[in-house]
């Protein structure tokens, strides 16, 4: 079957660009162009394509409005074309929280030899919107408020963590949002968290940030020799690998710039394989939504090692691809929805659960 796109940029040169790069793939079209947002709105009713490539900024309406009122009367998935900057970062990032599918960079005129590898980059993209699970999508829409939830206060009665744990999380496509709800979960004296997503090293800081502002628990963009304290996460940057090491019996932060694995950088991979390479079987390992495998095979190894892994399951996944090679690979001890991972994981490090589990 293929893949109807259409393309909304106010760009000549963009929308050319982006519409020969597209339909040099066999199994998508670009069945139209729209310069701005309204033009847009037309050539969905008539067109009624499978995928949208939208600008953020355009004349009469910007494309963050415009994708809040198509996600509201007529959801499909939406890839961003966004500018790889702090304020574009801002910008995708609220996109994201919106309803966005994805997000990839705006093409240069002069890419030359890169044009290829961002057509591939844009068609893999296009490809995975086509499996998306859009009722995730909308959800994020209808919860999309200024405020963000606080943790749930329940969870939190007579929390005290285990010491010597520690929770790494990984994702993909769908992962800024579905880090954030597990995150507003987790108290201030949660035992730290390590975690890498994929996105680029522009927008690692804009996150990092975001999440330190809605979260009871403090966030940064890792950087190395960090030492991993109790209520505090790091994130990768978007240009180097996190592992954790360890140092004189304390855990810390690694960064490394090495060769992507598994098409990636930083690697799920790498960080979890960095865990299981010191023997962590206190570690909880959490897979969340993405595209691809990237450490779902690195998962396996640390329920292997003893960890307790959990992977989050098909239904509340914008893209089942990480979690679901996990599955098939037996790499998980858990299944379960995002809206109970942080609970779970209040459960599985509480010094009360423990002491309950061995009065029995």
């Amino acid at each position: 079957m293929t893949i109807k796109v259409l393309v909304v940029d106010d760009s000549v040169v963009i929308r050319k660009i982006l519409t020969e790069l597209i339909n040099s793939q066999p199994d998508m079209e670009v069945v139209g162009a729209a310069a701005d947002p309204f033009i847009a709105r037309e050539k969905i009713k008539q067109l009624n394509p499978d995928v949208l490539t939208l600008d953020i900024e355009m004349p009469r309406m910007d494309g963050i409005t415009f994708l809040r009122n198509l996600m509201r009367l007529r959801p499909m998935p939406v890839i961003m074309i966004s500018t790889l900057t702090e304020a574009g970062a801002d910008i995708t990032l609220e996109s994201l929280r919106l309803g966005a599918f994805d997000f990839v960079q705006k093409p240069k005129e002069n890419l030359g030899k890169g044009l290829v590898e961002y057509g591939e980059h844009i068609a893999e993209k296009i490809r995975a919107s086509a499996s998306v699970n859009m009722t995730e999508l909308e959800r994020r829409l209808t919860s999309s408020k200024d405020d963000v939830p606080a943790p749930h206060k329940d969870n939190l009665k007579g929390y005290v963590p285990l010491p010597g744990q520690l929770i790494a999380i990984g994702a993909s496509t769908g992962g800024t949002e579905a880090i954030k709800e597990v995150l507003v979960g987790l108290p201030a004296n949660c035992p730290p968290v390590v975690i890498t997503q994929h996105i680029p090293p522009q927008f690692s800081t804009s996150f990092a940030l975001r999440m330190n502002s809605c979260c009871d628990m403090t966030v940064h963009e890792a950087s190395s020799n960090q030492k991993l304290i109790p209520g505090h996460v790091y994130i990768a940057p978007g240009d180097k690998h996190l592992e954790v090491v360890k140092k004189n019996s304390s855990l810390y932060t690694q960064l490394r710039d090495s060769e992507p694995v598994n098409r990636h950088k930083p690697s799920v991979e790498v960080l979890f394989d960095s865990i299981v390479k010191l023997g962590l079987k206190n570690t909880i390992g959490v897979l969340l939504t993405g595209m691809g495998a990237d450490g779902s095979h690195a998962l396996l190894r640390m329920k292997e090692l003893g960890c307790h892994t959990i992977i989050q399951d098909q239904k509340t996944s914008v893209v089942w691809g990480m979690p679901g090679v996990a599955f098939e690979l037996g790499a998980h001890c858990e299944v379960k929805p995002l809206n109970f991972i942080a609970k779970r994981l209040l459960d599985l490090t509480s010094m009360k659960d423990k002491r309950a589990a061995q009065s029995k």
